[in-house]
């Protein structure tokens, strides 16, 4: 006399806990791989013990290979000064943060310095550069 089971036993296998798990782990890699580069130009930035900080209002970027970004758009001198006058508005008195790879010719770094100063004499106005730097270790 065989015995037959109330609930029979299937061999199947149920996927809707693995596409949630997969989409658990979709969600964690989107946000730490956001939080893991949050500047777009890679740049190593010359180090320094001051600890100045400034509220800043435009980033200039200059890469190794002498590139020059105005928020990460790239532009030439001539453009980065009408960049410049179009982001910092008709502000009286603003902070251009330069962030500049540490093997950029100092040339570079005063042209830009240079733009900025163009800049307040042509408007009487007091805005300043700041050069980004990175703690010692």
């Amino acid at each position: 006399m065989a015995i037959k089971l109330r609930n029979p036993r299937k061999a199947e296998f149920n996927m809707a806990s693995m596409s949630d798990l997969v989409f658990l782990l979709l969600i964690f890699f989107m946000l730490t791989s956001t939080l893991v580069a949050p500047n777009a130009i890679k740049l190593l930035l010359p180090t320094s013990d001051s600890r100045t900080m400034a509220r800043q209002t435009v980033t200039v970027y200059i890469n190794a290979d002498n590139h020059i970004y105005l928020e990460e758009t790239p532009v030439d001198l001539d453009a980065l000064q009408t960049g410049l006058i179009t982001a910092l508005g008709n502000q009286d008195e603003g902070s251009v943060v330069l962030r500049s790879d540490q093997s950029v010719a100092v040339q570079y770094i005063v042209s830009v310095i240079d733009v900025v100063n163009n800049i307040n004499n042509m408007y009487q106005t007091k805005h300043r550069v700041i050069l980004a730097t990175q703690p010692r270790r």
